[in-house]
């Protein structure tokens, strides 16, 4: 081979290089049908897509969390789920976050909303099993409230449960008639946290807005929304409180934990943080759960809704349909 000939190859090899390392940066941003598509073009790019994918399938999260969330399917051609991952609550918004990549776990600020000059305590941290006079502490059997961006403590206070991330091992499984569902990978004690429910917080207006508009794609069949409604009550039994929490798009595994008619494994709790305008969705252990045990709460009443989707629960007391309050 000669010099010019040589010139030639190792001009081809940069541009290859090049090409490659640009399918790297953009190839992230595809959804599943255009990386299918492009993979079939070349080795080139069907060896960029396939690390792409098999980097979905291994981790729901994106490195977002403590430990990574693996896709499992043995049901169909389906690899993993396709959204945007979350691990706080958002404002409505486009964004355009790669998912395919990433080196190094950095967690957002779980609160959106603060409140301006609002009080909290001064500690440098809080310990949960002392006698502190923290003014944040709480000494119910679960924890309702937190410190939060108007308290002088770090993440690693003991009263910040819930701002940590995920702290155990869990998966996302694909089931023959429930779809997708979120299931233990190790024994998980009573009284642990789980995860926060997170994606868009939506006015109510919008809620139904989008409720309306997932009634009617949920008629295909083939779409699986994530909106919750959450609504606490005063004694009298007016609500006091509503949050609406539509992760279809933009959330975190929350989105995967199913319906139990009769209340699954985990409680929901709504925690509050000092100095947060907002409280947050967070689910708990409410008893052992075993490894690889799907994991499922109560999505609410049955009766309010009698038209609703078909319940696959299988629990003792499965009414056959899926709760679906008005919003």
């Amino acid at each position: 081979m000669d010099k010019q000939q040589r010139t030639g190859e190792l001009e081809k090899d940069d541009r290859a290089g090049l090409f490659c390392r640009l399918a790297h940066l953009v190839f992230p941003y595809l959804e599943p049908a255009g990386l299918a598509s492009v993979s079939a073009t070349c080795k080139v790019l069907h060896v960029v897509s396939k690390t792409i994918t098999s980097s979905r399938i291994s981790d729901a999260s994106r490195n977002l969390e403590n430990y990574p969330i693996p896709f499992f399917n043995s049901v169909d051609s389906e690899l993993y789920a396709n959204f945007i991952y979350s691990p706080v609550q958002t404002l409505p918004t486009s964004p355009s976050i790669p998912w395919g990549g990433g080196s190094g776990r950095v967690r957002s600020d779980p609160f959106i909303v603060r409140v301006e000059g609002a009080y909290g305590c001064d500690c440098e941290s809080c310990d949960l099993d002392s006698s502190s006079n923290c003014a944040c502490m709480d000494f119910s059997d679960l924890p309702t409230r937190e410190c939060g961006p108007s308290c002088g403590c770090g993440l690693e206070c003991g009263n910040r449960l819930t701002q940590k991330g995920i702290s155990v091992k869990l998966k996302v499984v694909k089931d023959r008639r429930k779809g997708w569902s979120l299931c233990a990978a190790e024994f998980i004690p009573k009284g642990k946290f789980i995860c926060e429910y997170t994606g868009e917080l939506l006015t109510t207006e919008e809620a139904r807005n989008r409720q309306r508009l997932y009634d009617k794609l949920s008629k295909s069949g083939h779409f699986s929304p994530a909106l919750l409604v959450v609504k606490e009550h005063l004694p009298s039994g007016n609500a006091c409180m509503r949050i609406n929490i539509d992760a279809t798009r933009i959330g975190n595994i929350a989105r995967f934990i199913n319906h139990s008619c009769d209340g699954g494994n985990l409680s929901t709790l709504i925690v509050r943080s000092s100095g947060a305008l907002l409280p947050r969705v967070c689910f708990l252990s409410s008893r052992v759960i075993l490894e690889n045990e799907e994991l499922a709460f109560s999505y609410g009443d049955t009766t309010v809704n009698s038209t609703g989707s078909q319940c696959f629960c299988s629990s003792a007391c499965c009414s056959g349909i899926l709760p679906a309050e008005h919003t």
